[in-house]
């Protein structure tokens, strides 16, 4: 396409010749000085006001050919980006004045909210499952996301959220709303206030804290979702769950009434209004209310900065029993509610209906109570529906009892888009709902009977299915029972592992088949020695060395459960295929999880007097200084696995004991984990400086030189917990190691002072 003369009718035809037509998008994108006379056209006052368009109208067309261009195609978002093309818009608003027409500023606020959601999008994380998988993100892309959120930007387009126009009020929150992802572009928002007010002191130390905290651009758009408009609404919600997710301060802040300081006038809260939103009789706003309401409620239970990373960890437990303190039951039930009710209607959208999914999701993620009240509601039952109304599984496939030898389904490559990505949200949230207990898996295996079409839908094209089928393995495989008879009677667990091997299989489906087979090959699980004589080894060591850092901690993390609890030539055989050589790299690796979980497979393996003997040779000298390195470690995961590595190496023989003793570095980082570290790791020391103690008398002075006595006295005679440094926060979950290691403490004590004797007496 070859543009000579930009007008009016030229931009126009460009326009409708863009919308919907991706390779039109990449044709035109690949014209370097065409995209930079767009870009300069909004900007240049001096373009013509013939009879092909006034000034004004040139500029308008300009900015909707750039927000059409924005969307659908990488490359013509990287040309836009390369041309500057934020930039020029944000000095474009900021030179406007009263006295241009309100539509050139909207159109100006519409392309700017267009270039920061497809620039969102392209670098993530998504929003709704899985985004397409476009390879590595262009740099370019992640600076522009960080740009859109430093303040000189802030400065030029949040004040329009108080733009009269409601129009141009809305397309920022939606820019909000869409490109909001990271963090700290969360912290950027919240902490922005209009220049005219940065430099007022205020007059109450309560008013600071709460502009610091979301203050002014909660406030619009609180006010904004107030409005009678439902597009308004939608958009102010969509902004203000962006702005609370995972954000603990900006959370408390919404759920709190406002007061207005002229009148003191008290409104609702923010929460009450996406609650009552949430209600609304129109879709979009029901969902947006959800999502707001599901954000502020998990992110003010939430402990401040120790939030949830964006991935979230693969093997997390839902080790808490009953709800986070402060969670409001009642109000999570009513979100439960309004989701089930879309998530089965059959006249809602399949976008909604997906949305109501991934919403439900978001609200029970981690939480064992809120699972199981969305359980008793009936969520698994309607998600099960859904899933099974959408799914046409082969017979041989869909009996209560398939064979599981047989073949998996050939799918249909013509299904639409928007069915496979509602089985894909139907799926996650499912996976997320029997993660939390046995009941609900076994609900989802016998009553639901999910496991006939989860195993089919491994084979599906697309691969949001995939990796979504293969998280619900996942939850599946945490069942002791159903991984030893279901996921293997049914085939679910063999299938599973064909996925796994699967060479060019997308790599967050892999990382999600990984996780599972995690799951299949611990000690209790029949399904490892079949797994190991089909590859599993083969396979593992490729992952070790992929370039994506999930696949490799989670290949580790496979190795490590691999190597728990079996026959030591099993274990021998493992390691051989990973290399030791290649073990102690990983043990020094740059990545903390990565260290952790090649520490936690030496732990594991070095369970009797012979594999420490292995250890100690293959490892050689260099082991016993990467452990000291390790328990120094600024990571307090790091620290522990090496404690109690170091705890099995220490039973040992007398030989691998006395190299323990000779090395000082290491007492004296013991000593230091005794005295300032969590219990967890106090008690894994505890129990190292035990075994220690428990050697030959005549090495007990490089205990008492290493100053380990004294410390040990310490614990014994403090009344507090096991360390002072334990003071606060020691919850009942944690007395029963307390005692333990103050009883390890008082053991190792006695060994120390009275050595010998303690064999006569004990």
């Amino acid at each position: 396409m070859t543009i000579s003369t930009i007008n009016v009718a030229t931009l126009k035809k460009v326009k409708n010749s863009v919308i919907g037509n991706p390779s039109a998008k990449l044709t035109l994108a690949q014209d370097e000085l065409f995209i930079a006379t767009l870009v300069n056209c909004l900007n240049d006052l001096s373009l013509d006001e013939g009879a092909s368009g006034s000034q004004d109208s040139i500029r308008i067309e300009a900015a909707q050919v750039i927000s059409s261009l924005s969307y659908g195609s990488p490359d013509a978002l990287q040309s836009l980006l390369c041309a500057n093309a934020p930039q020029a818009f944000l000095y474009a608003i900021s030179r406007l004045t009263s006295s241009e027409p309100p539509a050139l500023k909207f159109a100006f606020a519409r392309a700017l909210r267009a270039l920061a959601a497809a620039t969102a999008e392209h670098v993530g994380p998504s929003q709704w499952g899985l985004k397409d998988d476009i390879g590595p993100v262009h740099e370019e892309a992640k600076a522009a996301l960080d740009y859109f959120f430093q303040q000189d930007p802030l400065d030029v387009y949040l004040p329009l959220l108080a733009d009269p126009s409601p129009q141009t009020s809305t397309a920022i929150a939606q820019l909000l709303g869409s490109a909001l992802r990271a963090p700290g572009h969360r912290a950027a928002v919240a902490a922005w206030m209009p220049p005219s007010e940065r430099n007022k002191t205020p007059r109450r130390g309560w008013e600071k804290g709460d502009v610091g905290q979301g203050g002014w651009v909660a406030r619009q758009l609180t006010g904004l979702a107030r409005s009678k408009d439902v597009k308004v609404q939608e958009a102010a919600l969509w902004a203000l769950a962006a702005l609370a997710k995972d954000n603990h301060d900006v959370a408390v802040v919404l759920s709190k009434p406002s007061v207005d300081s002229r009148t003191g006038t008290e409104s609702p809260s923010a929460l009450s209004l996406a609650l009552t939103l949430c209600k609304s009789r129109t879709t979009p706003v029901q969902l947006a209310g959800a999502l707001c309401a599901t954000y502020i409620l998990r992110a003010q239970t939430a402990i401040p900065h120790g939030l949830h990373a964006h991935l979230h960890h693969p093997h997390a437990g839902l080790n808490h029993t009953g709800p986070s303190p402060g969670l409001d039951m009642a109000s999570a039930l009513t979100v439960v509610h309004v989701m089930n009710r879309l998530i089965a209607s059959s006249v809602e959208t399949p976008q909604a209906r997906a949305q109501a999914c991934f919403v439900l999701q978001h609200l029970v993620m981690d939480e064992k109570e809120l699972c199981q009240t969305a359980f008793e509601s009936g969520s698994l039952t309607k998600l099960s529906d859904l899933v099974k109304s959408i799914t046409s599984v082969p017979a041989a496939t869909s009996a209560s009892s398939p064979d599981p030898k047989s073949p998996l389904p050939v799918w249909d490559e013509d299904e639409a888009l928007s069915t496979c990505r509602l089985r894909e949200a139907a799926l996650t949230a499912i996976a997320v709902l029997a993660s939390a207990n046995d009941d609900i898996r076994r609900d989802l295996t016998d009553a639901q009977r999910l496991i006939p079409p989860v195993r089919a839908l491994l084979a599906h094209p697309h691969p949001g299915t995939r990796y979504a089928a293969a998280q619900c393995v996942r939850a599946l495989s945490r069942s002791v029972a159903v991984a030893r008879t279901s996921l293997v009677d049914s085939g679910l667990g063999a299938a599973l592992f064909g996925v796994f091997l699967k060479e060019g299989e997308d790599r967050r489906v892999t990382y999600a088949a990984l996780a599972a087979v995690c799951n299949l090959i611990n000690e209790y699980s029949p399904l490892r020695q079949p797994f190991l004589e089909q590859g599993l080894m083969k396979r593992l060591v490729v992952l070790l060395k992929s370039e994506y850092d999930e696949l490799r901690l989670n290949a580790l993390w496979a190795v490590k459960n691999l190597v728990y609890r079996c026959a030591s030539e099993t274990k021998r055989a493992v390691i051989k295929e990973v290399g030791w050589k290649e073990l102690g790299r990983l043990m020094e690796d740059p990545d903390p999880g990565v260290q952790e979980q090649a520490i936690f497979i030496v732990r594991n393996f070095a369970d009797s007097e012979d594999d420490v003997e292995l250890v100690f040779r293959e490892l050689g000298t260099g082991l016993l200084d990467m452990l000291e390195r390790a328990l120094e470690s600024k990571n307090g995961d790091v620290v522990l696995q090496a404690a109690y590595a170091l705890s099995n190496l220490a039973n040992g023989n007398s030989t691998h004991q006395a190299q323990i003793l000779a090395h000082p570095q290491i007492l004296t980082a013991l000593r230091s984990c005794l005295v300032d570290a969590p219990m967890d790791v106090r008690h894994a020391a505890v129990s190292c400086v035990l075994e220690l103690a428990m050697t030959s008398d005549w090495k007990h002075q490089e205990l008492r030189d290493a100053g380990l006595d004294s410390t040990l006295r310490h614990i014994c005679e403090y009344a507090g917990p096991a360390s002072p440094g334990a003071a606060a926060g020691v919850g009942p979950g944690t007395m029963g190691v307390e005692r333990d290691v103050k009883d390890k403490a008082r053991k190792a004590l006695d060994w120390i002072e009275h050595g010998g004797d303690m064999m006569t007496t004990g």
